[in-house]
């Protein structure tokens, strides 16, 4: 049976163009700046945070895990190689059903830096390493108008299910891994 607890916490990830870097409290100092548009949280719900906010949540996102330790967090923030510069997150709630590890996992890149690929390079560098880590399933929640978003979860070979969720949501996974 998979354990949560052998699960391993977030690692440098790098890529040709990016470095995922695990999220730490300061972090909040240079994502609440480029967090702070409304137009990122058009599909996704929510709003921009205050920075206080955001170091709360980041807090609480380090920690790693949920309260009942029913999911083990796993935080990136996204930073261009070359530049030095923050542009995203990337992000992956890992679960457990049986002997199978699950991830659910999410990115955004700040609307000054979207349109360049960095979503599709951040979010195949964290399912590979999560893929090697041995997730058996990953699987992301698209709005079903989130273009770019579905994009992204096409170049990971995810597939849209059927069933619209609660929350408006369209479950995208491998076709042998739709989760009901």
């Amino acid at each position: 049976m998979a354990a949560l607890d052998d699960w391993p916490a977030a690692t440098l990830l790098q890529t040709a163009r990016l470095s995922l870097e695990p999220l730490r409290i300061d972090h909040a100092e240079e994502m609440a700046p480029l967090l702070d548009d409304a137009r990122l949280f058009g599909f996704i719900g929510g709003g921009p945070c205050t920075l206080d906010e955001l170091r709360e949540r980041y807090r609480r996102q380090v920690a790693g895990w949920s309260h009942d330790r029913q999911e083990r967090w796993l935080n990136w923030i996204l930073r261009d190689r070359d530049s030095g510069q923050a542009i995203g997150t990337t992000q992956a709630t890992m679960t457990v059903d049986g002997d199978a590890f699950i991830g659910k996992i999410a990115w955004i890149v700040a609307s000054r830096h979207q349109g360049r690929g960095y979503a599709c390079e951040a979010a195949a560098a964290m399912a590979a390493w999560l893929r090697e880590q041995g997730a058996r399933i990953l699987f992301a929640e698209i709005h079903p108008k989130h273009d770019a978003s579905m994009g992204v979860a096409r170049r990971l070979g995810l597939k849209p299910g059927e069933q619209i969720l609660d929350s408006g949501e369209i479950r995208w996974a491998r076709r042998d891994q739709i989760l009901r």
